[in-house]
């Protein structure tokens, strides 16, 4: 007897989203189980800083709050939930949980999942903690546990585990968890899936998203979909964005099993449902990812505001006067944001920012030092001459690094709720430094299905794709026009904006960047694929220039995925960059113009300017230092 489809869903994306979500979801339908996801890279640094205050914390304390009302809603519902906010502390994130079901009068059975924390085998290390799969949590709802509560698992695993427990799923059964662990991706970030941080966000109200839910298959396969009357929109685009967000490749590792992003096939299922289905699962690596925080020294950083003509020499002006004050600093970085206009009607439009950011391993250098020299320039320097705020004390920063541990050697324990221990063994795995095998199923890959009747399958991946490693891309020449001497007609062109016609997302993993772009139609996307070489990729965003960008093919989505290394440093905590999480890397690409051939643009996201004549895309600089 099959058993119905699991109705999991999300009420948080990150320590601190919508605090009323976690009433709404158990309030507004149907569900099985309720997940939040707490935790993020930045996250674990703000948990350890919070430990080191008080060794008893280390949780997100907000969701103890949430769960003041939530409890009893969910107790009376028969809704079981799953949660990672045990961050740092998942043992005392239970006791508190426990101690509240007490305090409000509600019968409830706590359990948590513990063993991720390896602080003490990395040296100077304020959190290091393995990323766990869904066993453990498997292994508390089997145990009868109302509440799990988890430490650092994957963000995924919240889904994962449940669904395994529903079904009672073997860890061999790899497509079935791949299925999961897609799901739970696309639930992962919240309203992410339902309109939020959407490209096509004009074609929405969007103004109060939903939170997603999930109707999970015993198959794997998955239907995304939201409660009944909320905001936002589930729509093949806005389910598309979220798979591209945060990955690396077409293989999607993971501790319970390897994902293949490129056998996802999306279809219609009604308004505001989408249709998960066709993922293939492999074996997982024999190693956990372990994410590792430091407090890697001090920061500060001031911005001048810079108004009207002859900002480039105001700018000179101010970086020469304080040249001597910044002699021995460790890290000085300007920046000159050029956001003036010319003849501006107001004095903010008239403005550019100048952004100096400095980094230490001593507070003193960048602390007082800097802020007095920065102040004392109030009355001798440039015309004009104030901050956007006053300067203040140097602040510690924060480095995230990634390495991996043996899963054999990470102790992933369930602990029941009647405090039983349970080890959770390392799945069967596949080699290290060998790619996982497939899973047992069909010997071809299933076909994509299109978006309309009237558009053809896109193609799976080839093996010869993958056998160069997705990093290349499509010969020079190729997009807009058509080739010369090629015998076809030449296509009408216009420069306009890449998202008139592409959407995009994009996001953190450490200190690299991944930027996903898909198109709605499968011309548009072979115009895409043939175009958005990585050569062009790097021409459209110059900042990426001198880093490492790859470039894996998604075509049952549509969509291309680079992963730039680097660009953010040392992750988030570093402040970096300007945009130090990447989130609107993407939407920077969307921004850049280039030739497009007419016919492939929606009629409402055409440019008014006229055509340009058939030239091709536009040429790709040389690099610096290369020439004549």
């Amino acid at each position: 007897m099959t058993r119905r489809p699991l109705l999991i869903g999300n009420a948080s994306g990150f320590y601190g989203d919508r605090s009323g979500a976690l009433r709404e979801m158990l309030t507004g339908g149907p569900l099985d189980v309720l997940t939040g996801d707490y935790l993020a890279e930045l996250t674990m640094l703000i948990l350890g800083r919070d430990r080191l205050k008080n060794p008893d914390l280390g949780y997100a304390k907000t969701f103890l709050r949430q769960l003041e009302e939530g409890l009893g809603l969910a107790h009376e519902r028969g809704v079981r939930l799953v949660t990672n906010a045990g961050g740092l502390n998942p043992a005392g994130l239970a006791d508190a949980v426990r101690a509240l079901a007490a305090k409000v009068g509600v019968p409830v059975s706590v359990a948590h999942v513990e063993g991720d924390d390896l602080t003490a085998r990395e040296d100077g290390a304020l959190t290091a903690n393995a990323y766990l799969g869904g066993a453990g949590i498997t292994a508390c709802l089997r145990a009868g546990a109302d509440v799990v509560v988890t430490g650092r698992v994957t963000d995924a695993a919240l889904v994962s585990g449940p669904a395994a427990w529903w079904f009672d799923w073997a860890p061999e059964d790899h497509d079935r968890l791949a299925g999961a662990v897609v799901a739970g991706h696309v639930l992962e970030c919240g309203t992410q899936a339902t309109g939020g941080n959407y490209s096509f966000f004009t074609g929405h109200d969007v103004r109060r998203p939903g939170f997603p839910l999930a109707e999970i298959s015993a198959d794997g396969s998955a239907v995304i979909t939201k409660h009944p009357g909320t905001g936002g929109v589930v729509s093949a685009g806005t389910v598309t964005a979220q798979l591209l967000y945060e990955t690396q490749g077409v293989r999607y590792l993971g501790p319970d099993v390897t994902a293949r992003l490129d056998t996802v096939r999306l279809t219609d299922d009604g308004p505001d449902r989408v249709r998960i289905s066709g993922v293939r699962g492999e074996q997982p690596p024999s190693t956990l990812k372990v994410g590792v925080t430091r407090i890697g020294g001090w920061r500060n950083e001031v911005v001048f505001v810079l108004t009207g003509l002859d900002i480039e020499e105001k700018a000179d002006l101010v970086r020469s006067q304080l040249a001597e004050t910044l002699e021995g600093v460790a890290d000085a970085a300007w920046t000159l944001a050029r956001t003036d206009h010319e003849d501006a009607d107001t004095e903010e439009t008239a403005s550019a920012l100048l952004r100096l950011v400095v980094r230490d391993p001593s507070p003193d250098r960048v602390g007082r030092a800097l802020t007095s020299a920065a102040v004392e320039l109030a009355l001798g320097s440039y015309p004009g001459f104030h901050v956007t705020t006053p300067p203040g004390p140097a602040q510690p920063y924060g480095v995230f690094a990634s390495t991996s541990a043996p899963a054999t050697q990470v102790p992933h324990t369930a602990v029941l709720p009647d405090g039983t221990h349970v080890p959770i063994p390392a799945p069967p795995s596949a080699s290290p430094g060998e790619p996982a095998a497939p899973s047992a199923g069909p010997a071809e890959q299933p076909a994509a299905v299109p978006a309309s009747p009237t558009e053809p399958a896109a193609p799976s991946a080839s093996p010869a794709f993958e056998a160069r490693g997705s990093g290349g891309g499509a010969p020079e020449g190729v997009g807009g026009a058509a080739p010369a001497g090629s015998g076809a007609e030449p296509r009408e062109t216009v420069r306009a904006p890449l998202g008139a016609l592409a959407g995009a997302r994009s996001g953190d993993k450490g200190g690299d960047a991944n930027v996903g772009v898909w198109t709605e139609s499968a011309p548009a996307w072979h115009w895409l694929r043939d175009t958005l070489t990585v050569d062009r990729f790097q021409a459209l965003l110059p900042e990426t220039r001198g880093l490492a960008v790859h470039r894996h093919e998604l075509p049952n989505l549509r969509a291309l995925n680079f992963t730039v290394t680097g660009i953010l440093g040392d992750g988030v905590a570093s402040g970096h960059r300007f945009d130090p999480q990447a989130k609107a890397l993407g939407e920077w690409l969307r921004a850049r113009h280039l030739d497009i051939p007419v016919d492939l643009l929606p009629p409402a996201r055409r440019p008014v300017s006229a055509p340009q004549p058939a030239r091709g895309p536009a040429p790709v600089p040389a690099p610096e230092g290369t020439g004549p």
